[in-house]
Formats: C-alpha cells, structure tokens, sequence
C-alpha cells in the first residue's frame, strides 16, 4: 500500500517546522512543506475574522495530498479553505489553538498548557516534535573529536520573543551559573544557538568562556543532535518549550535557564509546572543534582491515535 501524501503548512519557524514534520513522520506520510505566506492586509487580522478564500495567501498550492497538518496562525486559514476545497476529502490537523472554531478541522493537538477542550482536541504534555532517537545516535559521532573531558553540559539557547528581550544583564546571569554549576565543576561546555539566537548572544558566549569550551556559532542540526546525546545534563532557555519538549526526549536531567518575563507569561508558567510535576525540569539556580525521568514520546502516542481513527478513512 503507498504511503499517504502529507501538506505541510507553517510559517517556517523552527518550533512549528519541528511539530508539524514530527507528526508527518510519525503518521510515515509523503510528505512537503510549504511556508505560508499572507497577503499583506490578511497579516493583520485574526483568523476569526480572516474571510475563508484564496486571496488571503499568496501561495498556489496544487499537490495532490490527502492529509494537511497546520502550525501556526498563519496556517490556519489556508488549512480551513483546502478542506473546503476538497468537499471534505482531506483530513486536516491543526497543532495549538487555532483562535477559531474547532470543528473546522479533524483533529486539534494542544499542549496541555494551552488549557483547549473539544472533542477533536488532542493533548500532549509539552510541544511534539521531530526528533527520534536513531537521529541523536547517528549524529552522536558529529562532535565527538571536540570533546576534551568526560561530563558534558549542553546550553540550548533561543532568542527573544514578546515574553522575554535577553538582556544582555541576564545572559550574563545564566552563563556564570554555566561556569558556577558545571565548568567549574569539570565539565565541557556544548552551547548550541537556534534560529532567533542574536549574534551579540553568541558573542557574548566566546567571550565569557574559555578556549575549551564548544561553541556553535550557527544553526547546525546535527551539533544539535549530537550534543543532546553526548550530555549527562542539558540547560534551556525558558523562551523556547518546544526546545525543552524536545531535550525531554532523552531521559537526561534539564535545567530550565529562567529569565525575568516582560509581560504575563501564564502559558509558560502552566509548562514549567507540568514538566516540574513530571520530574522533567529544574531551574538552573546555584547548584546541580542528578535525576530520572520517563522519557517523553508524545508525538509517537498521538499518531498511534490519529491513525487508529483514520484508517478507515475514504481519500479516493
């Protein structure tokens, strides 16, 4: 039987890029990715009141495909007019709130955080993702000639959002803590930057530590993966819960790097709770332990979930 054909709908960011691939390979569909882009007054008002049609996105999507997974508000129209388009022979996912109606897709995944019910709702603990473990294992080798000293500690770090600004005051904070906690303590130092990380930030980071110390100056998947398998102990920034959701993957202790919120943030304070409650995460303070941790797989349950629901679904 060939594979099903999968749409990929996204805004291009790495955490939603990250989701909707995780999904797609875990359902094993053929899948492509296109980056979503708005007409420029359709930018500016919510999906609620964004008229379902074609001429509020300027992408020409023809591919033949059978299932449309959607990340993002930008996504979220295009997905609603596909469906329509096909009189319903498409199934189409929405991952986090769509700020719409429910009932306009098949399936809604929502991390448990964003506190959604419905019917269709799917909840998951944390953010799902792309990662598998046969990835980290075949990537494990990518770093290892830079690797001096037996305990490694790996620094993801993201970028700022509308919650946090990464003054550099702070970034300061965090990185002596680094030095405190773990290269003090004998261990090597792994910092790896994403997509939003400001050049000053890495920066910063060749300056504050020593020669010794392994700093990736640009995003590379593969020193990612590498890193999280070569870690006993992974620090993340608090802006990014699917970088967390995904360190989660490894059964590894994770210290959360917080920084002072410029605006109400209760969606991650709901996230560090959970992941607190399930012995996933720390805050990175003055001093280290080491713990367990079920390793978390939720986007590999969830699929489970979605195929058993679908598979006596009618593409034709």
């Amino acid at each position: 039987m060939s594979k099903l054909k999968g749409l990929l709908l996204t805004e291009g960011m790495h955490g939603m890029i990250s989701q909707v691939e995780g999904l797609a390979k875990a359902l094993d569909l053929d899948f492509t990715h296109e980056k979503i882009e708005l007409n420029n007054f359709w930018k500016l008002i919510p999906p609620k009141f964004t008229p379902i049609k074609e001429f509020v996105f300027k992408n020409k999507i023809n591919q033949n495909f059978d299932i449309v997974i959607s990340c993002g508000r930008k996504s979220v129209i295009p997905s609603i007019f596909l469906k329509k388009k096909s009189k319903n022979k498409i199934v189409n996912i929405h991952i986090q709130d769509p700020k719409v109606s429910l009932k306009n897709f098949d399936f809604i995944v929502a991390p448990e955080h964003d506190s959604i019910e419905g019917k269709n709702v799917i909840t998951s603990k944390g953010a799902i993702h792309y990662l598998r473990e046969n990835e980290l294992n075949e990537n494990a080798n990518y770093l290892k000639h830079l690797i001096k000293k037996e305990k490694i500690v790996t620094l993801i770090v993201g970028g700022p959002n509308k919650y946090y600004d990464y003054n550099e005051g702070i970034i300061n904070e965090i990185f002596l803590k680094i030095k405190k906690n773990f290269i003090e303590k004998g261990f090597q130092l792994i910092l790896i930057p994403s997509m939003r990380t400001p050049e000053k930030i890495i920066d910063l980071a060749k300056n504050s530590f020593d020669n010794d110390q392994i700093i990736i100056d640009e995003v590379d998947k593969k020193a990612y993966l590498s890193s999280l398998k070569l870690s006993d102990y992974i620090v993340v920034t608090c802006d990014s819960t699917s970088m967390i959701s995904e360190a989660a993957m490894t059964g590894k202790p994770i210290y959360i790097a917080q920084m002072p919120p410029i605006k109400q943030n209760k969606r991650f304070k709901k996230f560090f709770e959970l992941f607190k409650n399930l012995n996933i995460v720390k805050d990175l303070e003055n001093s280290i332990e080491n713990w367990n941790y079920e390793k978390l797989n939720e986007t590999d349950r969830i699929s489970r979930y979605i195929k058993d629901h679908i598979k006596n679904y009618d593409f034709s």
